[in-house]
């Protein structure tokens, strides 16, 4: 089998297929890309049994065939060269690999294509289609809200709920929870599941350089996402995720409005006096003015600043964890931030202060934190 490529473009796909690679795989053979021809078309698929990507690309080819090669000898080996086209011929029987460029050959040993696990196939999936900015924002904005810890692992994932008005993206850890809406976005079957981290960190590197549609494809185990040359198939989160509209307060009569980008720089400066342990600061309204203070007792450190803003409500102190605090400002756009409190010991709501994106709706909801008077 031989086929004949550019160097930089099969770099550019193998690039993207790493990230799927696992530091320790189970199966020795997931350690390798998988490439097969077929018609001039060369697909490479990479995998960790969870989550598979595959991107196709066309070549110069005149057999068909399939080889494993060692996914980081390969990657090293592209990078050392500058844009060429290569020649790989493999030895079908011993599963040999020679690339051949402008400078030399390079010999490197294969495998057995055929030990490759194979993708999942959907069997009778329902399908959506969703512009990738769209996805890559829901993505974005909820990523950083989702849990790590083992014993919760329907909190490790998002939750995507499709409706027929709007298409929603949640993700939680218990301590803060983003809830973002499309109602630009909507699916004639209503559903929802829970989709891993680790597939949409890929998703989120990946989306960023195009603009296509994402055909959205699940059933009850697995979904797929497709655009471009690219499929990536992974395993979906079982479990019921918990009843988040359930945390949200409804009424909070306490309402600030202010400068997002001066809001978080305080909370930067102020927090590193902050307890290492709480990370607390804490927030002080009166009239139009909010102190931000905090302090760490064991080492006598202790910060304060006050800013304009503007508040409707009663006078109110309440503490926050000053890094949840700041994920979500620096997640939010726009000038202007609001937050909404009810109570000291409530869930405080941070919205765009402005209209964001046509069709978009942001929620962000942060636990506080006991005060220590």
């Amino acid at each position: 089998m031989k086929f004949i490529v550019s160097s930089s473009a099969l770099l550019k796909q193998l690039q993207l297929l790493q990230g799927v690679l696992a530091s320790s795989n189970t199966l020795p053979i997931l350690d390798n890309f998988l490439f097969e021809i077929e018609s001039k078309k060369l697909t490479v698929t990479a995998s960790d049994l969870e989550t598979t990507v595959t991107a196709t690309m066309a070549v110069e080819a005149k057999d068909k065939g399939m080889v494993a090669i060692p996914a980081r000898l390969l990657l090293d080996t592209l990078k050392a060269f500058p844009e060429q086209p290569l020649t790989f011929t493999i030895d079908n029987k011993h599963h040999g690999v020679e690339i051949s460029s402008e400078q030399g050959k390079y010999k490197m040993t294969g495998f057995n294509g055929a030990e490759f696990p194979r993708s999942p196939q959907l069997e009778d999936p329902n399908s959506i289609v969703i512009p990738a900015g769209v996805l890559a924002t829901a993505i974005n904005k909820t990523l950083f809200a989702t849990g790590n810890d083992d014993l919760r692992p329907v909190m490790s994932g998002i939750f995507v709920e499709l409706n027929e008005n709007d298409v929603r993206f949640v993700a939680t850890d218990a301590h803060k929870l983003v809830r973002y809406t499309r109602t630009d976005v909507s699916s004639d079957k209503p559903a929802s599941f829970i989709v891993p981290k680790k597939p949409l960190n890929l998703l989120k590197s990946t989306l960023s350089t195009t603009n296509a549609e994402v055909t959205l494809a699940y059933n009850e185990n697995n979904a797929s996402f497709t655009f471009d040359n690219i499929v990536l198939v992974c395993r979906l989160i079982d479990g019921k995720y918990p009843n988040y509209e359930a945390v949200i307060p409804k009424q909070n009569p306490n309402k600030l409005t202010i400068d997002r980008q001066t809001f978080l720089s305080t909370v930067r400066r102020v927090a590193i006096f902050s307890n290492k342990t709480t990370h607390q600061v804490r927030l002080h309204i009166n009239g139009s003015q909010l102190a931000v203070s905090a302090e760490d007792l064991d080492y006598a450190n202790e910060a304060n600043e006050k800013l304009a803003c503007s508040y409707e409500g009663e006078e109110i102190t309440i503490g926050f964890n000053s890094r949840f605090l700041m994920d979500m400002l620096n997640n939010l756009e726009g000038d202007t931030v609001i937050l909404e409190m009810s109570a000291p010991n409530r869930a405080g709501i941070l919205l765009p202060g402005e209209g964001g994106e046509h069709g978009e709706d942001v929620l962000m909801l942060v636990m506080p934190v006991m005060l220590n008077n």
